[in-house]
Formats: C-alpha cells, sequence, structure tokens
C-alpha cells in the first residue's frame, strides 16, 4: 500500500502533512510541468473521465484532489448544477481560482480547501465524484474510499484517473527507466522542490493498480468496479457504483 511513500524521509511530519508541503511548493509550475511530463496526454484521460461521468448527467459533482481544477474545468462541459473541487494544498487552490474566474466558471464551481478523510459534506450528496492522480496521495486510502462512498448518491458514479505500471514488454521497461530516471530530473529543472517528481514517480510505481485497485474498491463498499489501462498501461481509469 502507499501509505509508507511520503515525499520527505527526513521529515517527522505524517503524509498528510508532506504532501500539502510539496504541493504548496510546486503549485505555481504544477500545471507547465504536469504537460511536459505527460507530453499532453494527460489531457486526452481526463476528456476519459469526463465522458464516463457524463453518461449519468450528474447534477452535482465533487472532484476530490482537485489540485488547479483542470477536471474540475473539464467536467463544466456536462452543465452540471454545481461541481465542487476540494483539495488539501492551498497553494493549488490558488492557481485554480484563478483559472476558473478567467474561464468565467466560478459561479458553477466552487473550490474549497479540505480533506479527503473527512469532508463536510452530508451523506449522499453527489451524483458523481471523481478524483485524478489523487488516491496514491492519500494518507489512509481505505478511510478516503469509505469518505467518498458516503458522500455518493445511491446508483452514483466514482471515477479514478490514477497511474498505473505496463506490464508487456517494451512498455514495461520503458516506463520504469522513465519514471526512475527521466522524471525526477525533469522535476529538478523546473521545480524548486527538488524531491516532489521522485516522491511522484515511486508512489505511483507503488500504487495497486488494476483488479488490485478494484478489490480495495470492492472492499470498501462500492458494488462494482472496473479498470480501463490507457496509453499502453501508463495510466488507468477506475469506474464504481454505490
Amino acid at each position: 500500500m502507499p501509505e509508507n511513500v511520503k515525499p520527505y524521509k527526513d521529515s517527522t511530519l505524517g503524509k498528510k502533512e508532506q504532501v500539502t508541503q510539496m504541493f504548496d511548493a510546486i503549485s505555481e509550475n504544477y500545471d507547465n510541468l504536469n504537460r511536459v511530463i505527460s507530453f499532453g496526454i494527460d489531457v486526452k484521460w481526463r476528456k476519459k473521465v469526463v465522458a464516463i461521468v457524463g453518461k449519468s448527467q450528474p447534477k452535482k459533482i465533487l472532484d476530490i484532489a482537485t489540485g488547479t481544477g483542470d477536471l474540475a474545468i473539464m467536467l463544466s462541459q456536462l452543465h452540471p448544477d454545481k461541481i465542487i473541487g476540494l483539495d488539501i494544498s492551498e497553494g493549488m487552490l490558488s492557481v485554480g481560482k484563478e483559472k476558473i474566474a478567467k474561464a468565467g466558471l466560478s459561479e458553477m464551481i466552487e473550490m474549497i480547501i479540505g480533506d479527503s478523510e473527512n469532508m463536510p459534506f452530508e451523506d449522499a450528496s453527489f451524483d458523481a465524484i471523481t478524483v485524478s492522480f489523487g488516491v496514491r496521495n492519500f494518507a489512509n486510502l481505505d478511510k478516503g474510499l469509505q469518505e467518498i462512498k458516503r458522500l455518493l448518491k445511491p446508483g452514483g458514479t466514482f471515477v479514478v484517473l490514477e497511474t498505473s505500471v505496463p506490464t508487456k514488454f517494451p512498455f514495461k521497461q520503458g516506463y520504469h527507466f522513465y519514471t526512475s530516471f527521466i522524471l525526477p530530473v525533469i522535476g529538478k529543472l523546473f521545480s524548486k522542490d527538488n524531491v516532489a517528481y521522485s516522491y511522484l514517480s515511486e508512489s505511483a510505481n507503488s500504487f495497486p493498480f488494476g483488479k488490485k485497485f478494484n478489490n480495495i474498491l470492492l472492499k470498501n463498499g462500492f458494488s462494482t468496479a472496473t479498470d480501463k489501462p490507457v496509453t499502453f498501461g501508463v495510466a488507468s481509469i477506475y469506474t464504481a457504483t454505490k
């Protein structure tokens, strides 16, 4: 489980506090660096998430670990009544709020600071809940997933976009080389936080993916769980229902 992987190995802070510190530090460069690291393919992945969420025509959507709001902004294309973006990092939210205001979406999208393990909403509040590249940063994965299930309406859709590890040659070998050697170097060149992208690659490599994550979703009370690898398996989209 990824709970033991932390950004700052010499720090006495818990994972939650370290993740907050890390994302605050890299928030200003996060969007541009993400485009470089993923070669822009992450935009296509988010479009797939939006398409899945749109099938149920949700009126109220929660985007957890919303970061700078990329997915929340894309979800606005579904014309829901309300989208709430929640994140633990004030720095990331500040960047996101500026993007949302520029897009004229401030009335539809509300960005709030919050902890995924203890969210300030009533039971069964949302038709759909999304997390893109955030579940591996949960300090307690089971607790976070149980909280998500609590907030989801019966029959609601939960969609997760997360990194995974290719299993076939030569993509498996290429992925390990890229995440272990190239990604941390790019992170150090563009980010003032030298360890951030080493953590992101390490946490990606250690996160349970595919059927393992499906089983974790089912164990935490979701009625269905399926996974769809994208781009040779470097990421996966998980769909679960309550």
